[in-house]
Parts: structure tokens; sequence; C-alpha cells
């Protein structure tokens, strides 16, 4: 097979290997990009794009549920719904697979030839790639590792039958009739609420002593509260210690001792780890950041003329910072002047309601001795929130106090996600309380409640 030469090598077509290629194409750089699964990587495949689509078939099924009873607030009844799951997951395979198209179609169109095959470094500028037709070399000026990210392992709960990881989850075509969540966190939390919703009787174990310990507590109040209104059962301060003889349960460590929680399936979600095995890293000197590749500012390694991207650089790891990596590796490689400097990255749990954090917490912006002005607004108070039967939850504004610079923005509610980009906006751009408070938010919407927490930091809020 004839070797192959480009000007730059992606290896991996995750978000932020396939945004790195197709940018690098439009800037008129000869690219290859080589991915051994489906382009889109985790995030397409099995992780952001299905878990989302399994999210709002749960969320339609409960309200049919919902509706089908006695007390109805909307005046709206309905016979008592039944779910296909094989047709649910279908139709989230079809939104997966229209997207791979599109993926596909944009890296063509930009001129990337794509490789279906695992890579290996053979050295600095070249890799091995094994695909069906046998092994192809390639030769890169540079070369980016997009590699990203796998779900983590418990020694006493390996993967493979009782015991799932979040991408197996997503593929179950029969509803368990009960599933233990180990691990409290977003991943955790999302699916686990998903299948409760869909009629599962969920267990979440969290070894720490609340739920989502990244986020402060007053952020995560509503999502406990909503869990216990669909039937999940929670257990902090508990660690899992293995299945039980027959494998039809979890025995649990509890501070009152061990317990037997019953188990169809276990889904184990207590975070990810980088990809760094199985492409030849022996082969090359990269300097590490624990687990994690290290880089700078440009996202240069420690050897010339290769980049790395996304999961396998370290947190946060979040599909859209590395699409933002890969855009700029792509300028920096055609000779532009790009580095990062980017001063909020949101952060979204896509739970019931869903929370947004984009820049410093109350307690981050007090670090050092900071004074800080907090302005924070119900939903409780919001028109379209209550039009939406989404009253719970608040959006929280951390400013400085002597400048009224906005340093973080926090919200909890139905429907925030979508508030994210607007938060993380106003960060970048540098606005302050004024700038927020001044712009004029259109009546009725949730975006009301960020004008309004604006107000109430400033003193003067105008609904509450």
């Amino acid at each position: 097979m004839n070797e192959i030469v480009c000007s730059l090598l992606v290896i991996g077509a995750g978000p932020g290997g396939y945004v790195c290629a197709i940018r690098a194409g439009q800037l008129g750089i000869d690219t290859v990009i080589v991915e051994s699964g489906k382009l889109g990587g985790t995030c397409l495949n099995v992780g952001c794009i299905p878990s989302k689509a399994l999210i709002h078939a749960a969320e339609e099924f409960e309200k049919a549920v919902h509706w089908s009873g006695a007390s109805a607030p909307l005046g709206i009844s309905v016979s008592a719904p039944t779910l296909d799951l094989k047709k649910t997951i279908a139709w989230k395979d079809h939104v997966v697979g229209r997207l791979n198209n599109g993926v596909a179609n944009l890296l063509k169109k930009a001129g990337v030839k794509s490789v279906h095959g695992r890579a290996r470094f053979r050295d600095g500028k070249t890799v091995a790639v094994e695909t069906e037709t046998g092994v192809q070399v390639i030769r890169a000026q540079a070369i980016v590792i997009a590699t990203g990210s796998e779900p983590v392992a418990l020694p006493n709960l390996p993967f493979g039958g009782t015991v799932v990881s979040s991408s197996e989850a997503l593929a179950l075509t029969k509803l368990p009739e009960t599933l233990v969540v180990v691990g409290g966190g977003y991943i955790g939390l999302e699916l686990g609420m998903a299948f409760a919703k869909l009629g599962t009787a969920v267990t979440v174990v969290e070894a720490e002593s609340r739920i989502l310990p990244l986020y402060d507590a007053e952020l995560t109040r509503p999502v406990v509260k909503r869990l216990k209104e669909i039937g999940v059962s929670v257990l902090t301060g508990t660690k899992a210690r293995g299945l039980s003889g027959k494998g039809d349960a979890l025995i649990v460590e509890t501070a009152s001792g061990e317990k037997r929680v019953p188990a169809e399936k276990v889904l184990v979600a207590v975070g990810r780890r980088p990809v760094t095995d199985g492409w030849g890293l022996e082969e090359i000197d990269l300097d590490m950041a624990g687990r994690f590749l290290r880089i700078d500012d440009q996202c240069r390694t420690s050897m010339r003329g290769i980049y790395a991207i996304g999961d396998v650089t370290g947190e946060p790891m979040l599909a859209h910072r590395a699409m933002a990596q890969g855009e700029m590796v792509a300028e920096i490689v055609a000779g532009r002047r790009r580095s990062w400097d980017v001063r909020a990255i949101p952060a979204i749990c896509f739970t019931d309601p869903e929370i947004v954090a984009v820049g410093l917490s109350p307690e981050e912006a007090r670090a050092g001795g900071r004074e800080i002005k907090i302005g924070q607004f119900p939903f409780s108070a919001n028109g379209r929130a209550m039009t939406r039967l989404g009253e719970d939850g608040f959006v929280r504004i951390v400013a400085r106090a002597d400048n009224h610079l906005v340093l973080g923005i926090q919200a909890v509610g139905q429907g925030v996600s979508e508030l994210s980009t607007a938060f993380g906006l106003a960060i970048e751009m540098g606005a302050r309380l004024e700038d927020v408070a001044a712009t004029i938010h259109a009546h009725p919407t949730q975006g009301e409640a960020f004008q309004e927490a604006a107000l109430k930091a400033l003193g003067h809020a105008l609904h509450i």
C-alpha cells in the first residue's frame, strides 16, 4: 500500500478531531483524519447526542403518564401510555446516524481524507493505521492527537453482563425492572433520571456526602427534590462493594453496615479516563500531566509538530472545549496567531431540572478575600416559567463589588441549558452588571431571570 503524505494528520474523529479537520480543510491544509470507530466519537455515538435523545423520550413519556392521571393541571387527559423501548432506541440511532452522515459530508466538503482504522505512532511524524485492507502508513508535517476518553470501570465491578457503562446503557432494548447507578455525578444522574421516568426502579449510590458534589448545594437542591418526586432512591456516603452471589443485587456499604440493593442492571458512572493506550505512546516522548497529555496555551505537546486536544488533555472533559481547541489548532497550523484565552467554559448537567454553571461560583469568587455582589432571581417569579410548569430553580449572578465585572453565572431550572450561551457571552465579553441589566430581554422568556438577577445584585430588582 502506498504511503500517504499530508500536511496535517488528526487522530480521532470526535468533536475536537473532526472540527479540527474541517477547519483545516477550509483553510486549504492537506488534511487526513483517522478514526477506528464511527465518525463523531463518544459524544455523537454513545454520549452527548444519544443520551439527550433518551432523556427527551423519557420526559415525553413521563408527561403522558402524568396526563393519564386524574389531576392533570393543564386539563389534558389521555389513556395510559405504553413504551416500546426498541422503537425509542431505533429513533435515537436514526438521529445519531443522520449526524454521522452529516460529519462525513462536512469532512468531504472540506477536502479532508478519512481513513478508517486504528492509528499507532511509529515516530513523531509517522503513524501506521490498521485498516480492513491492511496497514496504511501516513506521514504528516503536523499531528493532532484527539483520542478522547472512556468510562472508568471499578475493580470490583468490571463491565460485562449485569454491569454496564453509559455506552451500553444507551443501547438497552429491554427496560430493566431495577437499576442501580454507581456514581451521583452528571452522567449517572442524567441516565438514572431518564430510566426512572421510563418506569425503572432506580437507586443511586454515591460515595460522597451528597450528589453532584462539583456543584454547590443550593444549585443541586431542586434536583434532589425532583429525584424524590420521580421515586429515585439516593444513598449518599455509600460505597459499592460488588455483585451478590447470584448477580441480582449490588452489595453496598453504608454507615450502618452492608446493604443488598436489587439490581437487574448496574450502571457504573464514576468518571472517565483519557485514552492514552494502544496508539504507540511509547514510541514518542510526550510529557504527561498526571494521566493526561501536557499541553500549552496553543495545545502544543512537548514534541515539535504534535498537538493534543479534548479529553486526552484533561479537565474539563467537554465536547465544546474540544471543538474550540480543534478549531484553534487548525488555524495555528495554517499560520494564524491564536492562543487559548478563554474566560469561561459552560458546564451543563442535563438532569431534571437542568443545571448550568459558567465562570466562578460564589465560593471561588470570594477566594483571596475578594468582595463580591450576588444577585439571585427565582423562576417562581418568572411568567414564562410559570406557564411551563417549571417554577423550581433560579438564576444567580456573581460579580466583583468594586467594578461590577461579572465573574460567574449559575442557574438551575427547566430548560436552562439554553441560557448557557448568553451566560458565557456575558463573561467572555467582560460584561458588568449594568450591561446585563440594561440589555432588553424579551418578555415572556426565562431569560428575563438573568436580567432580574443582575438588577437584584445592583439593588433594584423589578419583579421580586
